[in-house]
């Protein structure tokens, strides 16, 4: 399931475009209009005062662009970035090198950074607040602390798992952003934009449909405009028309909520096999064969800004829209109301 098409996880074929299609600079990011205009002003204080940004953190969905809000603060602030993860980062070795390498204003990019150990982040908390390093030398009676002066620099965190981050870290960023599903209207202004650039043909019907069809997530909508792009070539004349777009999206089994099968089964299953609830998040990994923080982080999410599930103390619970997509009626609903 992890290489399900609709999935807003990064796949591996998606690294060699995404690059090309990333926006370098606030006026070119689509959407997020009140994350974009909040780091427009921040980053141009810190220009201003000749200081570096404070420390951001980035939170929301998988492929609702964290990384790239990262490199366009990088590339605003006129400064390089460097970047790692959370789960590369094994010893507080690995980040004191990276930390006493950085220069002035510089931006450290640390993606997936709930997933530091707390051996990492004791290093982080004075590199972020005071800007130096607390190195022990030695060991046993004889260990003494030394303190390494770091530049001033700017961290940039992103995680898909806000509740995981330790409160010690995140009260550490002065600035923090969620990012949210994007529009219909953004992801049509995105596809749009990604066609351009990919020099695919498309009428502005086709783009609305594949808009409509890519969970308001900007990763799936370029990936959906490949897969669509290599239909029109191969069962067309190359243009993407909407008659195009939506045989090859038929083909794709996208239907038009962004619904894959995977996102089906699992409705069904919370409706069919646990009279829709509520269950517990383990005995729904358990059915679908599905490890328990993917369907966490990369199913849940979409299903439950579309009104299809809800997660309440007791555990998940199929909606009445979930429901009505199934053509049943939910226990105790009316169905005309749906």
């Amino acid at each position: 399931m992890s290489n399900r098409l609709v999935t807003a996880a990064r796949l591996d074929d998606d690294a060699q475009y995404e690059a090309g299609l990333r926006p370098r600079t606030l006026d070119e990011y689509i959407g997020q209009d009140r994350v974009r205009e909040n780091l427009s002003v921040s980053i141009t204080a810190a220009r201003q005062r000749r200081e570096a940004l404070d420390h951001v953190l980035l939170y929301g969905p998988p492929g609702l662009g964290k990384t790239t809000l990262a490199l366009i603060i990088a590339n605003e602030l006129q400064v390089p970035v460097r970047g790692t993860a959370g789960p590369v980062l094994e010893k507080p070795g690995d980040l004191a090198a990276i930390l006493t390498n950085l220069q002035e204003h510089e931006v450290l990019f640390i993606d997936e950074i709930h997933r530091m150990s707390p051996a990492i982040e004791e290093i982080l908390y004075p590199a972020m607040e005071d800007y130096e390093l607390d190195i022990v030398i030695g060991q046993g009676p004889g260990a003494r602390s030394v303190k390494v002066p770091l530049q001033r620099f700017t961290l940039v965190g992103a995680t898909t798992r806000t509740g995981l981050l330790t409160s010690p870290l995140r009260n550490r960023f002065g600035i923090v952003h969620r990012l949210d599903f994007y529009t219909e209207t953004d992801m049509d202004e995105i596809v749009r934009r990604s066609a351009r650039i990919l020099d695919v043909p498309i009428d502005a019907e086709a783009a609305r449909e594949i808009a409509r069809r890519c969970r308001g997530t900007p990763r799936l909508a370029n990936r959906l405009l490949r897969r669509v792009r290599d239909y029109a070539q191969v069962r067309a004349d190359g243009r993407v028309t909407l008659d195009v777009a939506r045989r090859a999206l038929e083909l794709l089994e996208v239907d038009e909520h962004g619904f894959d099968e995977v996102d089906r089964r699992l409705l069904r299953t919370i409706i069919e096999k646990f009279q829709g609830g509520p269950v517990g998040l383990n005995t729904i990994a358990a059915s679908l064969s599905e490890e328990k923080d993917a369907i966490e982080d990369i199913y849940e999410p979409f299903l439950m800004q579309r009104g299809f599930l809800d997660r309440t103390p007791r555990g998940r619970v199929a909606t009445a829209r979930a429901y009505a997509f199934f053509g049943l009626t939910a226990p105790g609903k009316d169905p005309t109301l749906w």
